[in-house]
């Protein structure tokens, strides 16, 4: 594997950084602030950063193909307009349970949603009540899966025929068959991480097949091969890293975020809580997939 080069970007210093996503079309990077209910965009070439500001708590964001994003919020789907700020509702879940909310999401490559909802505080004798759903072009939203405890890292691989799902807390890697328009079949348990100390959380999969995720507890990246084995671990200057995605103008940077002071984990150095950029990645990663968001971005324009 080539030389990794890593430093940390900007000043910004999240509670809990999630969700990164690279704008190809902008050459800009986005992500949230789940605690601070923050929306961040940032351009690495220019340093340029804006901030939105959200209702909290927020899970997950994900560009959409007209230019906005689509953010998780506590139990809504809702797209942002990041020119004017307008906010539209998608989709309400019923998340009937009150520590139930929604979490991590990714784009499949047909333009639909899907999100994973989050089981906090659970009890050790209590039943796992996450889930992931899917939200279709059309606005339905149908649930693929459930009893999850934390529903983390929806990712594809590269001929969106294999789903990933990590559940952070069971400290496991699943994979599904997957179909845009049919139900998840041939679940299997893809990889474990207990033995590296850690829940996996955010992923993303890169073009040769290679799923890489942080391990949240251990300060580590991972990289798993296409047929679950461990390939790589990689230390990172974060206590607790959460997420990533490939980007920049090749696509072989990853970009990581971490926490600084999350619900359930402080982080004791210096970057903490700061947005990483890994340089030198073996193999390219794959472009972002958008939501296809044009039934909602014609009403928006049309009001």
């Amino acid at each position: 594997m080539s030389v990794l080069q890593i430093r940390r970007l900007g000043n910004t210093r999240d509670q809990l950084g999630e969700s990164p996503y690279w704008d190809g079309a902008t050459h800009s990077l986005g992500w949230v602030d789940g605690l601070a209910a923050t929306l961040h965009r940032y351009w690495p070439d220019s340093g340029r950063h804006e901030a939105h500001s959200l209702p909290a708590p927020v899970g997950s964001v994900a560009p959409c193909r007209s230019g906005a994003v689509v953010v998780a919020l506590h139990h809504t789907l809702a797209r942002l307009d990041l020119a004017t700020g307008a906010q539209q509702t998608l989709a309400t879940l019923v998340l009937d349970h009150p520590q139930l909310r929604l979490n991590d999401a990714k784009c499949d490559p047909w333009g639909q949603l899907l999100v994973g909802s989050m089981h906090s505080g659970r009890r050790p004798d209590e039943p796992a009540l996450g889930a992931l759903y899917r939200l279709r072009c059309d606005g339905v939203v149908e649930m693929l899966a459930d009893g999850f405890g934390v529903t983390n890292g929806p990712c594809f691989s590269p001929d969106g025929a294999t789903l990933y799902l990590a559940d952070t807390p069971a400290r496991t890697l699943w994979a599904w068959d997957y179909t845009p328009d049919g139900p998840l079949t041939g679940r299997r348990e893809w990889a474990q991480t207990e033995a590296l100390g850690s829940g996996p959380d955010g992923a993303t999969v890169d073009a040769a097949g290679f799923l890489w995720t942080p391990l949240v507890r251990t300060g580590q990246l991972a990289r798993f091969a296409p047929d679950g084995q461990l390939d790589r671990l990689l230390d990172l200057p974060a206590t607790h890293p959460t997420s990533l995605c490939i980007g920049g103008t090749d696509l072989r940077t990853a970009y990581i975020t971490s926490i600084s002071r999350s619900t359930h984990l402080v982080g004791d150095r210096p970057d903490d809580g700061g947005l990483f950029e890994l340089r030198g990645l073996p193999v390219p990663g794959l472009p972002a997939q958008r939501f296809d968001d044009r039934f909602w971005a014609g009403a928006a324009q049309s009001g």
